[in-house]
Parts: structure tokens; sequence; C-alpha cells
């Protein structure tokens, strides 16, 4: 159960129409998984596009997931009104992102009216097991005017 409480009624739907008009989560196969306010996950599927020369995930597609992860369980914590960009982050690589699948667990660790702090630690996926393959934590600017 979430410690937060969102600003938004409808921050679910909020969430979800958002996620669902980036190219990008639609063009590398991700989707949404678990939601709660201030806690999202994104997945990730184990597909070629997505991978590097030695068959892993590509670090760029780790630290995607990661940033729409965090940015995601921030914007779930805004009012209507206002929407998220990340500003700054920093993804550390623990081991090679192997699995059938990556699940990006976005948290929130501060939130603020205008500056979130959020963490996201990102998953593979193999026969049921969980193996951490990266951590980053994440500025997002809470902004009027970007409603989704």
């Amino acid at each position: 159960m979430s410690e937060f409480i969102p600003a938004c009624a409808h921050w679910q739907s909020r969430v979800e129409q958002s996620f669902n008009k980036q190219k990008m989560m639609g063009h590398i196969g991700a989707y949404l998984g678990d939601m709660e306010p201030g806690a999202i996950d994104v997945v990730l599927p184990h597909e070629d596009g997505v991978t590097q020369q030695h068959g892993f995930f590509h670090g760029g597609a780790i630290s995607t997931i990661a940033d729409v992860a965090a940015g995601y369980a921030a914007f779930s914590l805004m009012p209507a009104e206002k929407g998220v960009l990340s500003v700054e982050f920093k993804v550390n690589f623990l081991r090679p992102g192997i699995g059938e699948h990556l699940i990006a667990r976005g948290r929130v660790l501060k939130p603020g009216n205008m500056v979130t702090t959020a963490k996201a630690d990102v998953f593979g996926i193999s026969d049921g097991k969980e193996t951490l393959v990266a951590t980053g934590l994440f500025t997002m600017f809470g902004k009027d005017g970007f409603v989704d």
C-alpha cells in the first residue's frame, strides 16, 4: 500500500493516458505494470530491437524505462493541472541486462510541488527470478501547463 495520497482523484487514468501517448514506449514495446500513488512499474519484453551487440538489453533501453517509471511515479502525485519533466538523473548499471523482460520500479522518495525526487530499480526477470541490473536517482520538475 502506498504511503502517498495523490493530488488528483483520477491519477491512474491520467498516468495511463499520458503513457499511451509516449511514442517511444510503443516503439520499444514497453507497457505499464503495477501502479500505486508514487509507485509505477514499467515492463519491457526482451526483443532484438532493444538489445546491444552481445544480446543484453541495451543500456539506453534500461535507462529509458527507469526514467519513465520514476517520472510517472512523480506524475501520479501531481494535481490535474501539472505535468512533470525529468531535469536530472543518474543510472548505475550493476550487471548485464538479461532476462525474458525487465521491470523498472519507479518510486517517489520525496514529493514536492515543483521538485520531486524519485528512484528506479530495474530488474531482469528470468524464470520468475528477479535480478537487479540497474538503479537510478531522478529529479522531476512539476510544471503547470504540462497537462497530459
